[in-house]
């Protein structure tokens, strides 16, 4: 029996997560943490029973233990309690499907403590992957990837052998894939929700029609697998077929294929390294009309060419990149500021910055607090 604690249970990973332990009666739910969705909580609650959930607002919180009172669990509140659900004593394995660097200090605590990570949580390795991956080696623990595209590269990697040459990332291009700066002037919260392919939260979705999403998984991807940056290839493939791949230095370029469905990612991730029956549609390649692939826009595109100019800089600049980038899509997202705002206000505060070398977490956390603040004085 495998234990799990879920950060972020009632978002889109969370929910798909429960959804593969509804399939497999061997694992089961040691901790829950949400920031909000309280009527999802409770039935999530209700259902998997777990001893320990963390409601981060302290106002909700203390709402949701009035509502549960009548079970044997034991509720807690803000950053104490997610790292409480990080380091519960029955979970073997903790599920990181935070959003935003509030995953720092939680997937820190919890390799401490030995536990495994199903790791959906990007942002904490781009801000502080420098601290965290000599934790996974100190520790000798997983650091199992959920994203679909970083799940993929760990699968062709399994028994390929020989020396990896290069990593490529696809991309759907999102919904305003071929379209210029100039035509996504007056882009609403709307069309940006619409993600030809995934169904994902508010903020990734965002990330992917600015491709910032991209470029941050450029970053994940050189800490997993250990990868320099011009050795990681982004490339168009609107189908979202092929998830990922890796070329070896032989020329021979293994692939992950599949239908778009996140629960795949999460299953392999909490069973590895066995492969067990997923419920759901199945590819047919007789019935694909065709597969494409294009070369990223890099002009067109200023999310990812930023991206790739945070990881050139180094240093504390992804911090900036990362924490400009949430402030922004927070911003458009309520409606404060355009679409191609966002790419705007991340190049200011990267322009701005001056880099740290090798930043502590307290720098990190400071950075980012830096990086809101002078944004808030510009926007």
């Amino acid at each position: 029996m495998k234990a799990i604690s879920i950060l972020g249970s009632t978002g889109s990973i969370g929910t798909q997560t429960l959804e593969v332990v509804r399939n497999n009666a061997d694992i089961k739910v040691a901790a829950l943490a949400a920031h909000g969705s309280i009527d999802l909580l409770e039935a999530q609650t209700r259902e998997f029973l777990p001893r320990l959930v963390c409601v981060y607002d302290e106002a909700r919180a203390a709402d949701f233990k009035t509502r549960v009172r009548d079970l044997p669990i034991t509720v807690v509140a803000g950053m104490d309690g997610l790292i409480s659900c990080s380091l519960a004593k029955e979970a073997d394995m903790v599920v990181t499907a935070v959003v935003g660097m509030i995953g720092i200090r939680p997937v820190i605590e919890a390799i401490r403590a030995g536990k495994d990570i199903a790791f959906a949580n990007k942002e904490t390795l781009v801000t502080a992957g420098h601290l965290i991956m000599p934790l996974v080696k100190e520790h000798r623990v997983r650091l199992l990837p959920v994203d679909s595209e970083h799940s993929a590269i760990f699968q062709s990697m399994q028994g390929g052998g020989g020396k990896v040459e290069k990593l490529i990332l696809t991309a759907s291009g999102g919904p305003f894939r071929g379209k210029k700066q100039s035509e996504l002037a007056g882009v609403t919260v709307e069309d940006a929700l619409k993600h030809p392919n995934w169904s994902m939260g508010h903020k990734i979705t965002v990330d992917s029609a600015t491709m910032v999403n991209k470029g941050l998984e450029v970053m994940e991807a050189s800490w997993l697998f250990d990868m320099p940056a011009e050795k990681i290839e982004v490339v168009i493939h609107p189908q979202s077929v092929i998830h990922s791949a890796v070329e070896y230095e032989d020329g021979a370029v293994i692939a992950q294929l599949g239908v778009p469905d996140m629960k795949l990612p999460i299953q392999y991730a909490l069973t590895y390294p066995d492969r067990r029956y997923l419920p759901g549609s199945r590819l047919s390649l007789t019935k694909l009309a065709d597969l494409t692939f294009e070369m990223p826009d890099m002009e067109e595109l200023p999310g990812l060419s930023l991206a790739y100019g945070a990881i050139r800089a180094g240093g504390s600049m992804p911090v900036v990149f990362n924490a400009a980038n949430e402030y922004a899509v927070a911003e458009f997202l309520n409606r404060r500021i355009g679409f191609t705002d966002i790419t705007r206000l991340i190049g200011m505060a990267m322009q701005e910055h001056r880099v740290i070398n090798a930043p502590s977490l307290s720098q990190i956390l400071e950075t980012e607090l830096q990086t809101r603040e002078f944004l808030k004085r510009c926007s």
